[in-house]
């Protein structure tokens, strides 16, 4: 059993296994409103990362939940990836992890007993490493292996930042590289070369602590963490949020290094299909865009970068602040403009 490999125990890996956003949308479609609640700040009304909760005029709760299937086959290194992804939320909301709660379904009939203790022990690691306690969880028997945390975080009222906040004239950063989907896909199909694996790793374990920090500036209007929906799906639900035009420019973009000729190459995730039929009107791109870059746009992240819009004034000295902590891939890719709700791609 120790030799079968995790990512051929599920039909999908990563934040690819989300639901395509047109489904969710349907799901949660007349859903009871929220408003009646006074402290609940950030609830099911609008597509952020996660909900928030003031407690006092201190102190507000983040809560969020996060899990998925394997996108790579080391156990340790899924652990890692998956609760890296799962705090980035409560990050992407302006807070501090406090504590996690694990959650867990492994299909026990088909993997080792010390296979499952790696992927919570990688788990465990990242935690650890954002200084919290996994301080519990639960677990069952499951068709196929998932893992996940339940997060929960700590911010002050004015710290909060929401996806909708954008303002027209803001400039746009993204922290990390894209690509994770068009490496996974490759990796399944055991066509990905070592090195674009070390570098997929060292993206998918960096934690998005940095979000912590920016929600401290008054600068920094929004933030999101980009992550199944890909760097269109979640530049729409900016867009849509704030009321105005996300232009991006495809040059600025930070691919991973061997991204491109992947994608030309054919290694693409039907998740990245699903996202572009599932976006609708709002996304403008380049007539002449070919097939395989547009699937770039639209590629699933799993542990993603931050989509950060900030005041245009400001912004080479904050994307030079978020490089100084530790994400050397962050670039400014776009503006905030006045027009219809949606995406351009420049």
């Amino acid at each position: 059993m120790s030799s079968v490999r995790l990512t051929d125990l599920a039909h999908g890996g990563g934040c690819g296994c989300k639901l395509a956003p047109a489904v969710l949308q349907q799901l949660l479609a007349g859903k009871p409103a929220t408003a009646p609640f006074a402290q609940l700040l950030v609830g099911t009304e609008s597509s952020d990362d996660a909900a928030v909760w003031q407690v006092d005029d201190r102190t507000c709760v983040i809560a969020t939940t996060d899990f998925f299937m394997p996108i790579v086959d080391d156990p340790h290194d899924f652990g890692r990836i998956a609760a890296a992804n799962a705090l980035s939320d409560v990050y992407a909301m302006g807070g501090k992890p406090i504590m996690a709660l694990a959650i867990l379904g492994m299909p026990l009939d088909k993997m080792e007993v010390e296979t499952v203790r790696a992927i919570l022990a990688g788990g465990e690691s990242i935690c650890a490493e954002a200084g919290i306690p996994v301080a519990g969880g639960h677990s069952i028997d499951s068709a196929e292996p998932i893992y996940g945390l339940a997060a929960i975080g700590l911010c002050a009222p004015a710290d909060v930042r929401r996806n909708s906040g954008a303002q027209v004239g803001d400039a746009v950063i993204l922290t990390k590289g894209i690509g994770v989907g068009i490496y996974s896909a490759a990796f399944k199909k055991q066509a990905l070369p070592a090195d674009a694996y070390a570098e997929m790793l060292a993206s998918t374990t960096l934690l998005n602590r940095v979000g912590h920090e920016l929600a401290k500036d008054k600068d920094v209007h929004a933030i999101t963490d980009v992550t199944g929906f890909g760097l269109l799906g979640h530049g729409m639900e900016m867009a849509r949020g704030c009321g105005a035009r996300i232009r991006i420019q495809l040059s600025r973009i930070p691919w991973f290094t061997q991204a491109e000729t992947l994608a030309q190459a054919g290694y693409i995730t039907g998740a990245s299909r699903r996202n572009w039929t599932s976006y609708g009107e709002g996304v403008a791109l380049p007539a002449d865009l070919p097939e395989w870059r547009r699937a770039l746009l639209t590629d699933p992240q799993t542990s993603g970068g931050l989509l950060v819009s900030c005041r245009p004034e400001r912004a080479e000295d904050i994307r030079a602040m978020i490089e100084a902590a530790g994400y050397p891939r962050a670039s400014i890719i776009g503006e905030v403009a006045a027009g219809t709700p949606g995406i351009e791609v420049l």
